[in-house]
This record gives structure tokens, C-alpha cells and sequence, in this order.
């Protein structure tokens, strides 16, 4: 009894900003969901980048042919699809991500980490059937590049470069098909 007054009163002093909850597991995830290959951190270096859960690694070959990790990031979400592109007269590949954030991300390997060039936002958080983001498709020249939902909702972006050769993506335009399922896409060069 004696305590109680003690605890009522730490309690009416703590905030919703006092608290910060983080989770993280102790082992790394171990199974690939998603690979993709390209050249990532410079030209003429033939790469592999991996997801594993919630982690996003980049892996090269060393003189024996080992895998070896150069590169792991935890993206504290869930990746959807991952897809490599290079624009075109470029030299090096970008990483677009399609996630349960509700967004697409275009990543670049610099300076030994994976850097968010882009982000743009397209619905809502999470993993539904009729949110983008569960399937990415790009133009094998690096044009444009598609997100889709399994039911209904596409978006196409085209990948582009402004005055200073940085990355830039338009507005999304919409690409929706009514009473149909998508089990995949795929970019094909016409």
C-alpha cells in the first residue's frame, strides 16, 4: 500500500512521448525471397542484390567465386518486389522497391550503402489486394516503370533525367483494369 501513491503518481507524469517501443530480432533472416542482379556500386562489376525478410543485402563474387556480402541494410518493412533498372545511357543500375509502406523506392549504391534517390507515394500502408506495390515491372531501355496490385490498380512512371542528370519520375499515370486479376507483370520492349 505503501507504494501506490508512488506509482500513480510516475504514471501521471509519463507522456505518449516518454514512450519508444523497438523491435528487432536477434538473427538475421535467412531465407532469399527476392533477387535481382546488375551493376550496382560501378560498371563492368557484375553484382547480385538480395532480400532476406526485412533486410536488403549486396552480394559479389569474390577471385573464387564465393559470394561475399559488400552491403546489408534493414528497411524495417516489408519488401513487396524489387526490380533493377539503368536509364538509359547510363552505366550503372538503380534498385526501385515496391513495399508495405504504400510508396515505391529508388535506391543507388554509394559510398558503400544504399542511398534513397526517390520516393514516391501512391496509396495507402500496408499489404492489400488492391494496393500497388505487390508487383513492379520496368522497361528494359529504363523508360518507365509499372506497380500493380493483384486486383484493379496499376500505376506507370516514367524515369527520366533533368538538366543536372539527376533521376526524375512524373506523376503517376494510371493504368486500372476493372473485374480482372494480376498473377505478374512484365516490361517488354516494343
Amino acid at each position: 500500500k505503501g507504494y501506490q501513491p508512488v506509482l500513480l503518481e510516475f504514471k501521471n507524469k509519463m507522456t505518449e512521448t516518454d514512450i519508444y517501443l523497438y523491435h528487432l530480432t536477434l538473427q538475421k533472416p535467412s531465407v532469399i525471397t527476392h533477387s535481382i542482379y546488375g551493376n550496382f556500386s560501378a560498371p563492368k562489376i557484375q553484382e547480385v542484390v538480395v532480400v532476406r525478410g526485412r533486410l536488403l543485402e549486396l552480394l559479389r563474387p569474390n577471385e573464387t567465386g564465393k559470394m561475399q556480402t559488400i552491403c546489408s541494410t534493414d528497411v524495417f518493412g516489408i519488401i513487396r518486389d524489387i526490380k533493377a533498372f539503368r536509364l538509359t545511357g547510363g552505366d550503372r543500375d538503380y534498385v526501385i522497391i515496391g513495399s508495405d509502406s504504400g510508396r515505391i523506392s529508388i535506391l543507388q549504391f554509394n559510398n558503400n550503402k544504399f542511398q534513397k534517390i526517390h520516393e514516391e507515394t501512391f496509396g495507402r500502408s500496408g499489404c492489400r489486394r488492391i494496393c500497388p506495390g505487390e508487383y513492379v515491372a520496368v522497361d528494359p531501355r529504363g523508360r518507365a516503370v509499372m506497380i500493380g496490385a493483384l486486383e484493379k490498380q496499376k500505376f506507370v512512371y516514367i524515369l527520366n533525367r533533368d538538366s543536372a542528370a539527376n533521376l526524375t519520375i512524373s506523376s503517376p499515370l494510371e493504368a486500372h483494369r476493372g473485374h480482372n486479376l494480376c498473377f505478374d507483370i512484365c516490361g517488354v520492349d516494343v
